[in-house]
């Protein structure tokens, strides 16, 4: 009989390093009947898998707690057995509540705060806005700060007391990091950054050294600090994005206009929204006409025009007049919520380079360890070396064993580049995608919609036996009642030219020839240039002109009458403005660029022509799948529209759907482009590449600095308290090197 299993899902404060997921995963995975255990350090986030014969809910809880962080549940029901009741509905980033912890073991002394390198984090929410200075991790640093100064003046004061004032600040400081310790110890994890950390200390103190010893414990505290300011700050790029939507609505009822909370809208309810305030919920126009900035959800800069039937998003900001609004999505589901929660997944779909550093650290840290305790073995066994000497460095060593600022290396350039594209309007779905973008050498497109408009226009106009007016008129009367997108585009040319469709009744549409309509019962007709030939209405020079527009991979078509031809129209599907500067730019990138396209191989031609890339022509979905096999399994970039194009999309390396989120987009592609730009093809290579250069930059940071201060530290050149700023000091290096990629504007060529 199967157990049945359920999924459980916690915010987790206090992570400042990726070694501080690792214990959290390390612990849980412990537990019966835990599974799938997920711990995500950017968007502080905690799922697992539990069966019901195994840990319950508050097993987890007061385990991670022991640890040293705090936790809540994400669906806002209170954690079992606990005085905790927020609402963290569905997101985290509301961290600002008072938390009850009246009852709540967390393992620490009332002084507070512990660790860094995977460190000790008793980093409350309610720390969240506030100064470094006012959280328990501040207050470590300041009372272990206060006790070197009171050390150091009985120091001076009176030199008989000799180490025991130093003695005294070092006891006090490292108490706190021996109980994690300890509780780390009982979940099977001897290896942490505070085992070593208290190991060091003591030692430091039998051998005499309890200067340096209560220095190392101060500086511990101050990288402490140091780390979580940095990893705030790179979580400030995604909670940014939950501040776009406004917290309150305006909402139409029978009563009149009534201000409720935007998370509480319902689907089909109006809200009206001011010139100047942001739009509460994804929604359609209903009343209003209004300029409407949209740059918050998809960077696109220049404010669209919003009328009676057009789509709004959430966040998006009202420019110039007033909107009645229908609201079409409920707030968990509106476009912002579901960057977020793409963003915020996008954590789980780890990069390769970052699965292959967590394997390198889980045998980096024994390694560091077991050279330590030959540091401090050999030359004394051995070579009669003395024996604080080498105790001394082996301890030292012991500080370099920690391998936080490799851990966070990868996770911190993810996260920064994930925020920074979702500001951009460039999605994508994790680590493994950045990575596999960045090695991107070949870009098919799809033409329709996505290199082109997706709607046709009039390019040409060709008078034979009639005014300009007189054709365009004609033409759009005969046209009138169609939907179809050539149509449309004709009846598009006369009301930009400011010319009434003539009366014509009777409209009936020749299968493969062309229209059919009467006007005072004579019959006018817009149909194919053979259908023309064939009533013998056109010269041999009118028929060369409509050969030489079609050449063009334009779709032509004659106006005409019994006898008499009044002119040519001829159509196309543009380009996208943007389009030929973005394959000059993939040019530059060393990218190649494919067209794939059901059109006929002319007008295939011609726009790629006019593009300079390849062309593919008359593909079914299928073929457009075998094209994206042959032209390699590796580094192949798919861009369509995400909904005839989904088997391709797949198929691709990255497949990236191009389109204001339309909801299949959004889901089956591995990454999305908001706006509807070509542009932000190669934009989104170069933030992948921008990513890949800054995750390179960071483990040449951490190894290199772990590697130089091994090799002084075992000389004796360097001491305890150099090998503790190694550590931690590299730790920030990293993440504040992650941080640059926040600034970095992936539109900007260079």
């Amino acid at each position: 009989m199967n157990t049945p299993v359920k999924t459980c899902e916690w915010t987790v404060t206090g992570m400042d390093c990726g070694s501080c997921a690792d214990k959290i995963r390390t612990a849980v995975e412990r537990l019966p009947g835990v599974s799938d255990v997920e711990v995500a350090l950017m968007s502080e986030r905690l799922r697992v898998r539990l069966s019901d014969d195994g840990a319950d809910m508050a097993t987890i809880e007061a385990t991670v707690r022991k640890l040293g962080y705090d936790i809540a549940p994400r669906n806002g029901a209170a954690p079992a057995g606990t005085g905790h009741g927020h609402d963290h509905a569905g997101h985290h980033h509301d961290h600002d509540h008072d938390h009850d912890h009246s009852g709540h073991d967390h393992g620490h002394p009332a002084s507070g705060a512990e660790d860094a390198g995977g460190h000790d984090h008793d980093d409350d929410p309610a720390d969240r806005g506030k100064r470094w200075y006012q959280t328990r991790k501040g207050h470590l640093v300041l009372l272990t700060g206060a006790l070197l100064v009171v050390a150091w003046t009985l120091e001076i004061l009176w030199p008989s007391l000799g180490l025991w004032p130093f003695v005294l600040a070092c006891l006090v400081g490292v108490a706190p990091v021996a109980r994690k310790a300890f509780a780390l110890l009982r979940t099977g994890q001897p290896f942490s950054i505070e085992s070593l950390m208290t190991i060091a200390a003591v030692g430091a103190l039998c051998i005499g050294a309890a200067e340096e010893a209560a220095l190392v414990v101060f500086l511990f505290a101050v990288g402490e600090v140091l780390e979580g300011v940095a990893a705030n700050k790179a979580r400030d790029g995604i909670r940014s994005l939950a501040s776009l939507v406004p917290k309150t609505a305006r909402l139409e009822t029978a009563q009149g206009l009534r201000e409720v909370p935007a998370e509480t809208l319902e689907i089909d309810q109006i809200v009206q929204v001011a010139p100047g305030e942001r739009i509460p919920a994804d929604g359609i126009v209903v009343e209003g006409t209004s300029g409407v900035d949209e740059s918050p959800v998809t960077g696109e800069s220049v404010p669209a025009l919003k009328k009676t039937g057009d789509t709004v998003f959430a966040g998006a900001i009202n420019a110039e007049a007033v909107l009645r609004v229908r609201v079409t999505k409920a707030a968990s589901d509106n476009t912002i919520s579901r960057i977020i929660r793409l963003v915020e997944e996008a954590e789980s779909a780890r990069a390769p380079t970052e699965r292959f550093i967590d394997r390198f650290s889980r045998y980096y840290m024994p390694a560091v360890v077991g050279v330590a305790v030959l540091t401090i073995l050999i030359p004394p066994l051995f070579f009669g070396q003395p024996w604080d000497t080498w105790i001394y460095r082996g301890l030292a060593l012991l500080l370099i064993g920690c391998p936080c600022a490799l851990v966070i290396s990868v996770p911190a350039s993810i996260a920064s580049a994930l925020s920074t594209g979702a500001r951009h309007g460039l999605l994508m779905k994790g680590g493994a995608v950045v990575e596999a973008a960045a090695k991107v050498h070949h870009v098919a497109f799809d033409k329709t919609g996505t290199l082109t408009e997706g709607r046709p226009e009039v390019t040409d106009v060709v008078t034979l036996g009639a005014s300009e007016e007189e054709l365009l008129s004609i033409a759009a009367g005969i046209e009138s009642g169609s939907r179809h997108p050539l149509a449309q585009a004709i009846i598009r040319r006369a009301q930009k030219a400011g010319v009434a469709p003539a009366a014509l009744k009777d409209a009936r549409v020749l299968p493969g020839q062309g229209v059919e309509a009467m006007q005072d019962g004579i019959p006018f007709w817009v149909g194919s240039p053979g259908f023309a030939a064939e009533s013998d209405v056109l010269t041999t020079e009118a028929l060369e002109r409509a050969e030489k527009l079609e050449a063009e991979g334009k779709t032509t078509v004659v106006v005409f009458c019994p006898g008499r031809a009044l002119g040519l129209l001829a159509m196309r599907d543009e380009p996208r403005a943007d389009a030929a500067e973005a394959m000059r730019q993939l040019k530059e990138l060393g990218v190649n660029a494919t067209m794939l396209t059901g059109d006929n191989p002319r007008t295939a031609a011609a726009i790629a022509g006019t593009l300079g890339m390849a062309f593919r022509a008359q593909m079914m979905p299928e073929e457009k799948l075998n094209a994206i096999r042959e032209l390699g399994s590796e580094g192949v970039m798919m861009v369509g529209d995400g909904i005839n194009d989904a088997p391709a999309l797949r198929q691709a390396s990255v497949g990236v759907a191009m389109g204001s989120g339309t909801d299949v987009a959004l889901e089956t592609a591995d990454a999305a482009i908001l706006r509807n730009r070509v542009l932000d093809v190669p934009a989104k290579i170069r933030l992948a590449r921008q990513a890949m250069r800054n995750i390179h930059e960071n483990v040449s940071i951490a190894l290199g600095l772990k590697a130089v201060f091994l090799v002084t530290s075992i000389l004796g050149i360097t001491g305890l308290w150099i090998a503790i700023l190694a550590d931690t000091g590299a730790t920030v290096l990293v993440t504040l090197n992650a941080l640059r990629l926040l600034r970095y504007n992936p539109s900007r060529e260079g």
